[in-house]
């Protein structure tokens, strides 16, 4: 099996015909002040293989920061189905949803293992950013 496609974005759905939809890609977070977190980060994976490696497939997904501190991590398995007669690929696609715990800028990066090989990476940059400035009262009115 392979990471065909690995994803962050902000939503995504894979339909009753396994159409997937990705809605709002991104690589970067922007944070105000640390520790953060960013609610509700949609990875997405798509995974292709042979028609030989049907059944049950060990995948693990963790979060790392830059430092390689675990910050989430995930187990559990795909399972791929016989296809229909002729058909020589198969494929599979999950939609994870996690709230991110952002102790500090960098690069945190999910690595995603299939079968006991790392299959994919996706990194993403998280910056701090200013806050806005506060706005200035209205000038008084002259009369």
């Amino acid at each position: 099996m392979i990471v065909s496609l690995a994803v962050a974005c902000d939503y995504a759905l894979i339909d009753q015909h396994g159409k997937l939809s990705v809605l709002g890609m991104f690589e970067r977070i922007w944070v105000e002040r640390f520790p953060a977190v960013h609610p509700r980060l949609h990875l997405v994976l798509r995974l292709k293989g042979r028609r030989t490696e049907i059944g049950d497939h060990p995948i693990v997904i963790r979060l790392v920061d830059d430092g390689g501190r675990e910050v989430l991590r995930g187990d559990g398995a795909v399972q791929i189905g016989e296809p229909p007669a002729g058909v020589l690929e198969v494929e599979a696609g999950a939609v994870l949803s996690f709230d991110v715990p952002l102790e500090h800028p960098g690069i945190y990066t999910f690595e995603i293992t299939v079968d006991g090989a790392l299959e994919a990476t996706v990194p993403i940059a998280v910056t701090q950013v200013n806050a806005p400035a506060a706005p200035l009262p209205p000038a008084a009115e002259a009369n």
